[in-house]
């Protein structure tokens, strides 16, 4: 099989790396890629958010699977451009992908479909977000409606802070505050069967002890020795069937990889957001666990043929991920520095630990920061503390100067 992977980030590097070791992909291709992606798979030019552009490149390629990996191109439409051409295609529809593009869109497909998330108003005024955020009180949850990569929520007991992102947002969801433990659950979905992956938690804020700004995710681990046996089995019934369900249902099937960010509160389980990709940094650790290969996984999502997928197979070891930043991330970060220490880790800690790259690009010999969010180290061991060892003995050898990562990644799990 011939796979093509749209993106450039460590989601997409965690999942070249895994498809170039699946023994059915016999040529692996991403667009635009990174300087580590180079090393597992064919690199291109493209614009990710061309839906044109994306199918002429897989038509020249003779992709097999095209596997969208960031939310923006699903949410412009490249998947049904790359479906329309009748090349299979891991990711939804741009009508599906609203289930991500918009907050309230996907408040409004809970409501249908009956799934448990926290109460919420949807506010275009500033008299409607006075209300709302009146009603609900601190800490205030603040939610751009559309896409913001990762840094349009706000949750702040400062009601300035909050009134002040709910006015720059064109339209804003502000919602109940949910309490307890965060969870990622992972989904693969061809529309009808829903294949639940396994749960992983991520770290939003910056600084150690849930400190600092919200960024895209400073690091994750799996699997999660705190939770209960059957979450999975219940957010699959509570949650994830019921969503794909109620979309097949409104005539826009989702099909691809169904993302539930879900809280574990002293009510039960609630949904705090729904993702239509696979979520970064916490894929790192996913992936890292997942033993079935995954591009026959992909290719049955895409060809509507998941009920015919075999029961997946999972590690039992643990994965961690830390995420190496660049100076000034999550504002305006810093790029074009030099990475240094990256061949010492592949000599002396593969294949237990590994980096994967995510704002990176080669100048000559060298390889560069090129992003907020720079590398993901990415370890396994027999349980997370073993895991975290190997994880933060590789962030050592790293030098790049002004990083910055927390130290803190899954040492409470680890702990326990």
């Amino acid at each position: 099989m011939k796979v093509l992977v749209i993106g450039g980030g460590a989601r997409e590097h965690a999942l070249c790396r895994s498809l170039s070791l699946d023994p059915d992909v016999t040529a692996l291709h991403c667009a635009p890629g990174n300087a580590g992606i180079a090393e597992v798979a064919e690199l291109h030019p493209v614009d990710q958010l061309d839906g044109d552009a994306v199918v002429r490149l897989a038509t020249r390629l003779g992709a097999e699977l095209v596997v969208v990996g960031p939310e923006a191109p699903l949410v412009a439409g490249v998947a049904d451009a790359v479906r329309a051409a009748g090349v299979p295609v891991f990711g939804p529809s741009r009508e599906a992908a609203r289930l991500e593009g918009s907050k309230a869109f996907a408040k409004d497909v809970m409501a249908g479909a009956g799934v448990p998330t926290a109460r919420s108003y949807v506010c275009t005024t500033p008299e409607e977000i006075d209300e709302a955020l009146d009603a609900f009180g601190a800490p205030y949850v603040v939610k751009d409606d559309g896409l913001a990569a990762g840094k349009g929520v706000v949750v702040t007991d400062d009601l300035a802070r909050a009134r002040d992102h709910a006015l720059a947002c064109d339209r804003v969801v502000i919602e109940e505050f949910l309490d307890g433990p965060e969870v990622s659950l992972f989904a693969i979905t061809d529309g009808t069967t829903v294949l639940p992956l396994q749960p992983a938690q991520d770290f939003k804020r910056a600084l150690d002890g849930d400190e600092g700004p919200n960024t895209g995710g400073m690091g994750a681990y799996s699997p999660l020795p705190w939770a209960d046996p059957k979450l999975v089995e219940e957010v699959l019934g509570t949650v994830l069937q019921p969503t794909v369900d109620e979309l097949r249902r409104r005539g826009t099937p989702f099909s691809g990889l169904l993302y539930a960010g879900l809280a574990i509160t002293g009510r039960g389980v609630r949904v705090i957001e729904f993702n239509a990709r696979f979520g970064d940094p916490e894929t790192q650790v996913v992936l890292a666990r997942l033993k079935t290969p995954l591009a026959g996984v992909l290719l049955n999502s895409a060809n509507g043929t998941l009920d015919d997928q075999a029961p997946l197979s999972w590690s039992d070891e643990a994965a961690v991920t830390v995420v190496v930043a660049s100076h000034n991330y999550p504002d305006t970060p810093r790029t074009g520095d030099p990475i240094e220490g990256l061949a010492e880790v592949a000599e002396r800690d593969a294949p237990l630990a590994y980096v994967l790259h995510a704002g990176t690009k080669r100048d000559g010999d060298a390889v560069l920061s090129a992003g907020g969010r720079v590398l993901s180290v990415t370890a396994t061991g027999t349980d997370l503390a073993q895991a975290r060892e190997r994880a933060y003995a590789a962030v050592g050898r790293i030098r790049l100067d002004g990083s910055q990562h927390r130290t803190d990644i899954a040492r409470k799990a680890a702990e326990a």
